[in-house]
């Protein structure tokens, strides 16, 4: 195996069931034949398979605010249709956080103070 082939992550979260369907991992969301093949495949095969489960939607889920504890959907709402924290700049967005989202309004507060989460 090349150097380059260990460069590409496995996809796998630990959570490790079948779908409904019987054939995709309900977890990480590759196929049973992605799963089994994994090991084998080379760098541009594991990269083609995370392509494909990057342009996944992403679940919309209700959360609740862990600054003020209000209820709000996440993974939706966004203008290119993703999750509408995706908008807002980079260094306050849920995506570079250590801990789980907040809120539209505790996110836009921490945006007009400038300060970091």
């Amino acid at each position: 195996m090349e150097q380059s082939d260990k460069a590409v992550p496995s996809p796998c979260i630990g959570v490790c069931r079948l779908d409904e369907s019987g054939q995709v991992c309900a977890g990480c969301h590759r196929t049973l034949d992605e799963i089994a093949a994994w090991s084998g495949y080379r760098a541009e095969q594991k990269e083609q398979v995370w392509r494909r489960l990057l342009a996944l939607p992403l679940p919309v889920q209700r959360k609740t605010c862990a600054r003020c504890g209000s209820g709000f959907t996440c993974g939706a709402g966004g203008e290119q249709g993703g999750c509408w924290c995706a908008d807002l700049p980079r260094d306050l967005s849920p995506l570079a956080a250590d801990s789980d989202c907040l809120c539209p309004a505790c996110l836009q507060k921490q945006l007009a103070q400038g300060a970091p989460r």
